[in-house]
C-alpha cells in the first residue's frame, strides 16, 4: 500500500525545513529505515527515513524547497501500484501563496543527469532511542558505526577507529568506509572543522545590492530573537573577576599532560553549575501562570556556526568534573560546527553562558534564551591596573553581564548568584567545596 511521505518534525522546535538533497530518487528501491533525503532544520542537517518498504514513486519537493512540517514530499509504494487516488488529491497539488513553501515549486521531476552521486543509507534513529552518551566511550575500541559499515571495513582491514563518520552524531556508514578505502592511509582520524565560521554573505554589485533568502537556522535566531527581547522584561548586572588565580590554575593543569587542558570557558560553566545549585532561584523559567524551578542544572554553551548561533547543552553541570565538562564542551563544539547535533543535545538548558572574549570584546549583554531566567555574557580577560593595598598593579580581569529575566529573577538574587559566581573564579579551590 503507497505511503505518503512527509515534512517529519525532526526536532521540538522545527516548524519547517529545507530539503538540502534527496538520497533516493524516482523508481529506487527503498527500505525501512534507509534514508530518503537529507533535511535542514532550524538546528542541524538532518536524516529523512524510509517507514515502508517500497519504491519511490514521486518527489513532490525539489532540493532548495522549503515546507512547513506535515507537508506532503514523497509517495512510496509498489511498483506497479496506482497512485491516482493520492496524487489527485489536494496534498499533491502544488501549495498556495503564501503556503510557507519556497523554491522552484512542488512537484519537480528531477532529471537522471542531474541526480547527485547517491550515497549509502544510514540507519534510522528510532524516536523512543536512548541518546548517544556524550562522555567518552569507556570502551575505546568501540565506534558508532553501521553493521554495513563494520562489516566493510573487516573486508578491507580498515580500522574504525580511523574512518571520520559523517552519519547521524557522527555514525560511520557505508559511504565513509568506501571513501576510505580510496583515500592514502593516515595516522589519525582528522579533526572536525574548528576554524571560525565565516559569515555566508555574497558579494554585492557595485552600487546596488543582493537580496539572501533567510537560512532555516537564520529564521529561527530571530523569530527567537523576538519572542525574548521584548515579551521578556531583561535587566542587566554586571560585575569585574579577577582571573589571576584562575589563570595559574589553568596553567598548573595544562603543564601536567596534554590530558589535563580545559579552557577559561570551562571553569566559567562549572562556575555557573555549581552557583546555580546554590541559587535555585535562578535555575527557574516563567510559564505564564507559574515559576518553575529546576531539580537539575543543564548549562547551555553559544557555539557560533556559520549563518548563525547554537546552544549545545552540558546536562548535569554540577555533578560533572572540570575535565569532564571540558571533553564534553569540546565534543559538542564540534559536532555543533559540523551541523551534526541531534535535538538532544541542544535542547532542554536551564541557563546559558555566551562568551565573545576569544573575540576581543570586553564586555556586551546577551538576550535571554527563553524559557530560561537567565543568560551569562563573558567579555575577554586582560591585563587591567587595580589598586591593592594603595597601589595600582596590573591584574588579569574578566567583565561579565548577567541578563535576567525580571519576572523571575529580582535585583537582588540574580546580584547574589553573580557573587558566588565571582568567588568561585577567583579561588577556584571553591569549586572543590
Amino acid at each position: 500500500m503507497a505511503t505518503k511521505i512527509v515534512m517529519e518534525a525532526l526536532s521540538p522546535t522545527m516548524e519547517e525545513g529545507r530539503l538540502v538533497s534527496w538520497k533516493k530518487h524516482e523508481g529506487d528501491a527503498v527500505k525501512t529505515g534507509e534514508t530518503l533525503a537529507e533535511v535542514e532544520t532550524d538546528k542541524a542537517v538532518m536524516e529523512l527515513v524510509a517507514r515502508e518498504d517500497g519504491v519511490l514513486r514521486k518527489v513532490l519537493l525539489a532540493e532548495g524547497a522549503t515546507v512547513p512540517v506535515g507537508a506532503l514530499v514523497a509517495i512510496v509504494g509498489g511498483a506497479d501500484e496506482d497512485l491516482a487516488g493520492l496524487l489527485g488529491g489536494p496534498a499533491a497539488t502544488a501549495p498556495p501563496q503564501g503556503s510557507g513553501v519556497r523554491g522552484q515549486g512542488a512537484r519537480p521531476a528531477i532529471p537522471a543527469a542531474a541526480r547527485p552521486a547517491e550515497a549509502a543509507p544510514a540507519p534510522a534513529r528510532p524516536e523512543s532511542a536512548t541518546p548517544q552518551p556524550l562522555t567518552p566511550d569507556p570502551q575505546p575500541l568501540r565506534v558508532r558505526s553501521s553493521p554495513l559499515a563494520r562489516r566493510l571495513a573487516a573486508e578491507r582491514g580498515l580500522d574504525l577507529r580511523l574512518v571520520p563518520g559523517t552519519g547521524p552524531a557522527g555514525r560511520v556508514i557505508k559511504r565513509d568506509v568506501e571513501a576510505a578505502g580510496t583515500a592514502p592511509a593516515r595516522a589519525a582520524a582528522p579533526a572536525l572543522p574548528t576554524r571560525a565560521p565565516t559569515a555566508l554573505v555574497p558579494q554585492a554589485p557595485a552600487g546596488g545590492f543582493r537580496d539572501v533568502p533567510l537560512t532555516t537556522m537564520r529564521k529561527t535566531i530571530a523569530r527567537r530573537l523576538g519572542e525574548s527581547l521584548g515579551p521578556v522584561p531583561h535587566f542587566f548586572l554586571t560585575s569585574e573577576i579577577e582571573m589571576e588565580r584562575a589563570w595559574e590554575a589553568r596553567a598548573h593543569l595544562a603543564g601536567r599532560d596534554e590530558a589535563y587542558r580545559v579552557s577559561f570557558n570551562d571553569l566559567i560553566v562549572k562556575a555557573v553549575a555549581l552557583a546555580l545549585r546554590q541559587h535555585p532561584a535562578v535555575n527557574a523559567s516563567f510559564l505564564e501562570d507559574r515559576i518553575r524551578y529546576y531539580g537539575d542544572v543543564h548549562v547551555g554553551v553559544a557555539v557560533a556556526v556559520e549563518d548563525g548561533l547554537i546552544t549545545p547543552v552540558i546536562r548535569h553541570a554540577d555533578r560533572k568534573g572540570l575535565l569532564e565538562i571540558a571533553a564534553e564542551a569540546k565534543g559538542l563544539a564540534e559536532r555543533a560546527r559540523a551541523r551534526k547535533l541531534v535535538p538532544d543535545e541542544y535542547t532542554g538548558a536551564t541557563f546559558s553562558v555566551s562568551n565573545l572574549g576569544m573575540y576581543d570584546i570586553d564586555d556586551f549583554t546577551a538576550v535571554i534564551n527563553p524559557p530560561e531566567a537567565g543568560i551569562l555574557a563573558v567579555g575577554r580577560i586582560a591585563q587591567r591596573p587595580v589598586i591593592v593595598d594603595g597601589a595600582v598593579v596590573p591584574r588579569r580581569t574578566m567583565r561579565v553581564t548577567m541578563s535576567c529575566d525580571h519576572r523571575v529573577v529580582d535585583g537582588a538574587t540574580g546580584a547574589k548568584f553573580l557573587q558566588t559566581v565571582k568567588l568561585m573564579l577567583e579561588n577556584p579551590l571553591a569549586m572543590l567545596l
